[in-house]
């Protein structure tokens, strides 16, 4: 009730530089205790934030209200309002139901025998009890200030376990592209939480492929790697197009000084490591004051977090290298064979459209396609006198040949590495048929790997299509018909069906990928 609060001299004034504010529900039947309420705390203020206020006069209400200010940092909640306890029913439904354990309760009562201190302390979840009575001006501004305190530090003990759940998470595998994002995303969370600021971060990198950043580097080759809070999903895009174009002249200040740059309340820093300087970092929302602290934990993420950036582009570089040697040793093996080298890169994308229509996990197709070139790896061991005969075989002739499958299964078999793997396993399956009469185990059905199902289709309907020594190109309709008189013999049914449905792509690949006259 109004004439229940007694008020006392005001704190001294404040007049930080607001930025934000702090959520403060207050539920009451009676109007002048909102009123009241908002007259006592009008000039409050806590780490630059004044306190924005939203009101609700019954307990059904409040529930409401609370569901849409989730955010909200401190609850002022009468006991009695339509029944004797309608504000513990939304204590517990606060805590029970929307499971929210941030926000800070403060029950206020003018009828403290309805609900008693100690019982409602233990039941109910609630962080402050207060008599009406007793609720002077200093004393609320006491609790609220108090109340704020916990609410920040408890929203940073959070920030800091989300943080670390997410580099923990990305730890397992840390050189995947996806993973890297998560393990920058998580770390710029824990800097944020520590430097006690918004979520507002990003990291910026340069669109040229060495990703080499200095004091010289144009702005539009500046662009977003990772982004926190209104930065999310910005990756790709230039800075000049995510930030106003008055914060550029403190990106230019860092480049320029090789350092970290403050401002009022935001900075850039420039990241740098021993083998090269390669990104920039900002973070708005900074506290009034950085102690030299929080200025060291910068300088240590500014450094740090450009040596996991060049961790992760140097395993790239490693598998980028991998996948080009295995397509360069294949297109040898072809030109062998006097055959022009595109057939491998069109084995290699008509498996992946016939792999993921299949069903085949993402990572799975991916493995797929980089090691279909390996397919007929073990032709190096077939003499050029059979490789290129132009006419038909004889049975010993083809006894010989029919040996490759076996001799890339050998050649690649041992290796460690996932992609070579594959290639043994499509080496030794891609000629085995789906009624068991083909070579060299006599396979049939799904006991023919996966991997060499797919990669028999699109060899074959990739080689009937082109140009051979012993043949000419065959249309695309024949090429199809083809395949589609050996489903159940040749070939698994279900990927013939596949591939009728995909012809336009698979006639795409072609076409990007001709052979060269």
């Amino acid at each position: 009730m109004a004439n229940d609060f007694l008020f006392a001299d005001e704190p001294e004034d404040q007049a930080p530089q607001h930025n934000g504010s702090w959520k403060i529900l207050i539920v009451d039947d009676e109007p002048e205790v909102h009123a009241v309420t908002k007259l006592a705390l009008s000039d409050f203020a806590f780490q630059g934030k004044n306190l924005e206020f939203f009101s609700a006069y019954s307990g059904t209400e409040a529930k409401k209200l609370i569901e849409t200010h989730h955010d909200a940092a401190i609850i002022l909640l009468d006991v009695v309002m339509e029944s004797d306890d309608a504000g513990l029913i939304v204590a517990r439904y606060i805590r029970e139901e929307l499971h929210n354990h941030y926000v800070r309760i403060i029950l206020r009562t003018g009828q403290p025998g309805q609900a008693p201190e100690r019982q409602v302390i233990v039941n109910y979840d609630i962080n402050d009890y207060k008599s009406k009575t007793e609720l002077t001006a200093q004393k609320l501004f006491t609790v609220i200030m108090s109340s704020l305190r916990s609410y920040r530090d408890i929203l940073s003990i959070d920030n800091s376990r989300r943080g670390l759940e997410k580099i923990i998470t990305a730890s397992a595998d840390l050189f995947s592209s996806h993973s890297m994002e998560q393990f920058i995303d998580g770390v710029l969370q824990q800097l944020t939480s520590i430097l006690g600021c918004d979520d507002n971060a990003l990291l910026v990198t340069s669109s040229l492929v060495a990703g080499n950043i200095h004091e010289n580097t144009d702005p539009d080759q500046l662009v977003v790697f990772a982004g926190l809070g209104e930065f999310e999903h910005q990756e790709g895009r230039a800075v000049s197009d995510v930030l106003d174009h008055t914060l550029m002249d403190a990106f230019h200040q860092a480049l320029r000084s090789r350092s970290i740059v403050y401002r009022e309340n935001y900075l850039v820093a420039y990241c740098t490591s021993k083998f090269t300087h390669g990104s920039l970092l900002y973070v708005s929302g900074l506290p009034n004051q950085v102690n030299e602290t929080q200025k060291r934990l910068i300088e240590l993420f500014s450094q740090n977090v450009q040596i996991a950036y060049e961790n992760v582009q140097l395993q790239h570089e490693i598998e980028d290298t991998q996948r080009e040697i295995v397509y360069r040793l294949s297109e040898a093996v072809e030109q062998r064979s006097i055959e022009t080298g595109n057939h491998v890169k069109r084995v290699a994308f008509i498996c992946y459209e016939l792999a993921v229509a299949y069903g085949l996990p993402g990572d799975e197709a991916e493995k797929l396609m980089f090691a279909s070139p390996l397919h007929d790896v073990g032709k190096v061991g077939i003499p050029d006198g059979i490789l290129n005969k132009p006419m038909k075989l004889a049975e010993h002739e083809w006894e010989v040949m029919k040996t490759h499958s076996s001799i890339g299964y050998e050649i690649l078999k041992n290796s460690k590495r996932a992609i070579i793997q594959a290639g043994a396993v499509i080496a030794r399956d891609h000629h085995e048929k789906w009624d068991g009469s083909g070579y060299p185990a006599g396979k049939r059905g799904e006991e023919i790997h996966v991997y060499g199902r797919i990669a028999a289709v699109a060899d074959v309907y990739d080689a009937l299509r082109h140009r051979r020594c012993y043949k000419s190109p065959w249309t695309a309709e024949a090429t199809l018909a083809h395949i589609e008189s050996e489903a159940g013999r040749q070939f698994d049914p279900r990927l013939v069906e596949i591939l009728k449905s995909r012809i336009d792509k698979i006639e795409a690949i072609l076409t990007k990928y001709p052979d060269e006259e």
